[in-house]
């Protein structure tokens, strides 16, 4: 493995002392999918990571970052001691963003954060060494680790960039100091940090504060708050290209057909149409592709390639992908979007799940967890959805959590199927809630656990992606 920093680099970049000389390949702040060769931080969360540096020095790590010296550490162990490891950990992503020549784009929004990033992982990679998280690591550390994992040889980053309350976009975005700055969308989502959706539209917007000189803003143009983001951006950006619906932005989506698994679109871009398909369904996933579209525009990459390369594109597990679940008589269709929910991203779910049809006797099925962080309104929010276009189609609704009860009680009875206070309850039967040619969508945000659901359905039968549309 190639290094990625030496003791020397990770001394001067963080202030610290290293006790050996070291070479690292990659960092890891986890001893479970540490490899040998990694720098391990240890960082404190739920556990204190200076307990598993004598582990993660016996599973081959090349050093650990710490703020002391463990007890059960042997002497002369190699070790980078600095006053404070999450802030010498920041210190190695503005390094490691300082001595790369990559075209970092840095990417936040209520939704399609993490299917934008890999969409961009995906079309950028035919055109240079793309570097990107493996997972959603967008908060205070997630983004300083993705930096520090940088190869000095990226072609590309993609940086995602989250909130959940005020003030956390701004430090992120000028650690990052994006190239290429773009906003998704803003929805109701994280209410209960957030007065309004003007609010999380400002701080979405401090994504532009962070700015590299010369740097190009990408947002979604089309919604009441675009005002607002147009405001800081114009402010911030050398270029401001905006996507959505209607002839007042500059790549506008103008047809969208959801099939059988995949979407086929039709945008207006520099005054011609641009057709372009997806290998996964969804109107907000045609979207997403917009900002990829504008953001190769914006590196003067080639975008027909983009456009081939976005057809062979799947949502990542939990965010959308599909699944064949073969059980004892037949099979299923699994759509696994357990990773996030707000009242946008539910409705948009809603309109793929109307969209698939069942195989034989099926019906399509949804399994819902609750929406999280949405504040006072939080039971109106999740009756509404029962109004929601494409909801009429679903046969049964399971629901999951206290939150999900608002909408099991508004449920017509011939809806209405179980509910149950966790995700681990509904998990337990999950014969009562799958039959072969059913079409099965779970979907609720990530601290509803409904990805237990989804795991206890792959264990009925064998689990494969389902690509007959590929």
């Amino acid at each position: 493995m190639a290094a990625l920093w030496t003791s020397d680099d990770a001394a001067r970049a963080t202030g610290g002392q290293a006790t050996a000389g070291w070479v690292a390949s990659g960092v890891s702040i986890d001893t479970r999918s540490l490899q040998p060769g990694d720098l391990f931080v240890a960082l404190k969360d739920v556990r204190d990571g200076h307990d598993f540096v004598a582990q993660a020095l016996q599973k081959g790590a090349a050093a650990a970052l710490v703020s002391r010296i463990p007890d059960n550490v042997p002497a002369g162990a190699p070790l980078l001691l600095v006053d404070d490891v999450l802030g010498a950990l920041a210190a190695l992503g503005r390094a490691a963003r300082a001595r790369s020549r990559a075209r970092v784009i840095g990417v936040t929004g209520s939704a399609g954060k993490t299917s934008t990033k890999e969409m961009l992982r995906h079309v950028l990679a035919g055109q240079g060494r793309v570097h990107a998280a493996e997972k959603s690591y967008n908060n205070h550390w997630g983004v300083p680790l993705t930096l520090a994992r940088m190869p000095e040889d990226a072609t590309f980053a993609v940086i995602e960039i989250g909130m959940n309350h005020p003030g956390e976009i701004s430090p992120l975005a000028a650690m990052a100091r994006p190239d290429i700055a773009v906003v998704t969308t803003v929805v109701e989502a994280h209410l209960a940090a957030f007065a309004s959706l003007g609010d999380i539209a400002r701080e979405k917007a401090e994504i532009f504060t962070g700015l590299a000189p010369q740097g190009i803003a990408i947002l979604r143009g089309d919604l009441d708050v675009s005002p607002i983001l147009q405001k800081v951006a114009g402010q911030h950006a050398a270029q401001v290209l905006t996507f959505g619906s209607g002839a007042r932005v500059s790549l506008s989506l103008e047809t969208v057909q959801l099939e059988n698994g995949i979407t086929r679109a039709v945008a207006r871009v520099n005054g011609k149409d641009l057709h372009y398909s997806l290998g996964a369904a969804g109107r907000h996933f045609a979207e997403n592709a917009l900002a990829v579209i504008a953001t190769v525009q914006a590196l003067q990459g080639d975008v027909a390639r983009a456009v081939t390369a976005l057809a062979d594109w799947v949502p990542p597990s939990g965010r959308g992908a599909r699944e064949t679940v073969a059980l004892p008589n037949g099979a299923c269709d699994l759509i696994d979007d357990a990773f996030n929910a707000n009242p946008a991203s539910m409705r948009a779910a809603f309109e793929v799940l109307a969209a698939t049809a069942p195989a034989g006797g099926g019906q399509r099925v949804a399994i819902l967890g609750d929406m999280l962080e949405l504040g006072p309104n939080e039971a109106q929010m999740h009756a509404a959805l029962a109004a929601a276009p494409g909801f009429e189609r679903i046969g049964q609704v399971h629901c999951v959590g206290p939150r999900m009860r608002s909408l099991y009680d508004v449920l017509p009875p011939e809806q209405r199927g179980i509910w149950a206070e966790t995700a681990a309850e509904l998990a337990a039967q999950p014969d009562q809630l799958v039959s072969p040619g059913h079409v099965i969508l779970v979907k609720g945000s990530k601290g509803s656990r409904v990805s237990l659901v989804v795991d206890a359905l792959r264990k009925l039968g064998q689990a494969a992606p389902n690509n007959e549309n590929k």
